[in-house]
């Protein structure tokens, strides 16, 4: 059997991307070109205070959609749902009402002095505006269930009509087994969004989640402003989740384990081994919690450039961004949160790149998919996922774009999350057609390819992640590097608003190449497929 040398090797990669994704009219020299014109003039407009913000459950939000539809159908891209653009987001808006609760933790026979908003902070997770509890605790680890970790900590446990306590994150890696749970990176169950899913698949009563800055990756404060007096969206026309949902502070935890005759400390030690059981505490939730419910309908926005293949037309890539943002919140000052990079930009680059998509259409059909209610939960395009417009079984890929590159072009591009499937060899040719090369691998400490709308496709089995911006400018890299760090000052506050002095040579360049990359897709033999062993692709194979 001849050796490969790296060279032979690297020839016989190359030799196989051709084959499997030939030469063909979604290169990037013959793709149709993204304009910075349009893209910016989008920009502009939908980051300005006229649209408030595009807050979900405002007016600004029903501005926006009604732009994107209107510009959609001036691009020329065909309804994706039936003869209209829109498809409906049934959404419940949620308020904790404390003062109206009589929510309370007896541990050892006595009640906790808690106080809202400090030591804990809850409110429904099935949309109900109120549930009663009388429910023991359990400690339950980090709540997870993962077949190919081997790992179980419920060990099928009966926990129906219980109030779970957790710990966020993973399971950490050890000396004897340094990648578990993907070593230093955060998997999906990790996030917390996996724990409250998982409470519900087994009937729990509620969840209450243990805080630490180190596990959480922020401190209590984001906690308490995401919960605290603020209105949470949930799906409305599906229960997502248990009755309760929540946090609370590390000492709040170290109080009730106490008294309740447990050793905190030592529980969280065995929550790291595989042979941990669950823990019932002397401990349970009592009283009644009150909340405030309204239902609000919101759209995702989808418009199609048909397939020029009698066949391969049947199929499509779907190019995807978040058109919400926080909306306009307070009574002086500056109340509008305009969202311009986040995510303005990535609505904007669509706009763009359909209307150039339009001028040579791909084998394959591309869909343009702009999703609502990505800041309260990736509500959008969950939504989507879970009643698509087209087939899943039938959608090559999804490439997302959220909070482009404002500064300058660059040498690299970040496709963090490509490798789990063959769109990241794709997208290695995709930058090499435009004269850049693939940023360099991180580990995702925060869970970055959780976190934004690919991963509802990723979860559903379709190959799917986002296109970041590159790190390696090619104009003043030092200056312009210090303006991409600057804007995490910016990120989430009202000072996130569009300047018409951006460079936006990167944007455009950001854009350019998510649109080769799927005309790569689009025109290729074959739908990408994904690594052998992904625990996603087992839903591929179940569409």
């Amino acid at each position: 059997m001849q050796k490969m040398t790296p060279t032979f090797a690297a020839t016989a990669l190359a030799l196989g991307l051709a084959l499997a994704f030939p030469a063909h009219a979604g290169s990037a020299t013959s793709a149709p070109q993204v304009q910075e014109a349009p893209l910016r003039a989008h920009l502009a407009f939908l980051s300005n205070d006229v649209l408030e913000g595009r807050g979900t459950g405002q007016r600004g939000a029903d501005l926006t959609v009604a732009y994107l539809e209107n510009q959609a159908l001036a691009v020329g891209l065909k309804p994706a749902n039936g003869n209209s653009y829109r498809q409906s987001v049934k959404i419940a808006g949620v308020v904790g009402l404390p003062e109206q609760s009589s929510l309370h933790l007896t541990a050892g026979g006595q009640p906790l002095a808690l106080t809202y908003g400090q030591d804990w902070v809850w409110a429904p997770g099935d949309a109900q505006a109120t549930h009663t509890f009388n429910a023991p605790l359990v400690f339950v680890g980090y709540g997870a269930t993962a077949p190919e970790e081997g790992w179980d900590d419920y060990k099928g446990q009966d926990v129906t009509g219980k109030l779970l306590v957790m710990m966020v994150n993973d399971p950490q890696p050890t000396a004897e087994e340094p990648n578990r749970f993907a070593g230093k990176g955060l998997t999906y169950y990790g996030r917390w969004t996996y724990k409250f899913e998982e409470a519900k698949r087994r009937g729990a009563a509620g969840v209450l989640l243990i805080h630490t800055d180190a596990s959480a990756t922020y401190a209590w404060s984001v906690v308490q402003h995401s919960w605290a007096g603020v209105e949470r969206f949930q799906l409305a026309e599906r229960a997502t989740g248990t009755g309760l949902q929540g946090w609370m502070t590390d000492a709040t935890a170290r109080a009730l384990f106490k008294a309740a005759g447990q050793d905190l400390d030592q529980l969280r030690a065995a929550a790291e081994r595989k042979d941990f059981q669950p823990v019932a505490l002397n401990a349970t939730l009592d009283g009644e919690m009150k909340a405030a419910v309204r239902k609000v309908e919101q759209f995702n926005i989808a418009g199609v450039v048909p397939g020029t293949d009698p066949k391969l037309k049947d199929e499509v890539v779907i190019y995807s961004a978040h058109w919400d943002h926080l909306g306009k919140h307070g009574d002086s000052g500056d109340t509008i949160y305009n969202g311009a990079v986040d995510n303005a930009s990535g609505s904007a680059a669509l706009l763009a790149m359909a209307k150039a998509a339009m001028q040579a259409p791909a084998k394959r059909s591309q869909m343009f998919l702009w999703v609502a209610a990505e800041e309260q939960g990736l509500l959008g395009s969950a939504a989507y996922a879970a009643a698509p417009l087209w087939p899943l079984a039938k959608t090559a890929a999804n490439l997302n774009l959220d909070s482009l590159n404002f500064v300058g072009q660059t040498r690299d591009i970040g496709t963090e999350g490509s490798e789990r499937t063959e769109l990241g060899k794709l997208a290695a040719v995709a930058a090499k057609g435009m004269g850049m090369h693939i940023a360099s691998s991180e580990p995702d400490l925060i869970g970055g390819y959780f976190r934004s709308d690919h991963f509802n496709f990723a979860k559903a089995g379709v190959p799917a992640f986002s296109i970041d911006a590159g790190r390696e400018f090619i104009h003043d890299p030092a200056g312009s590097k210090a303006k991409m760090d600057a804007y995490q000052a910016r990120y989430h506050q009202v000072t996130d608003e569009y300047d018409p002095s951006w460079d936006l040579s990167g944007m455009t360049q950001q854009a350019q190449f998510t649109l080769n990359l799927g005309r790569l897709v689009a025109n290729a033999p074959k739908m990408p497929a994904w690594r052998a062993g992904d625990a996603f692709g087992k839903a591929r194979v179940a569409n």
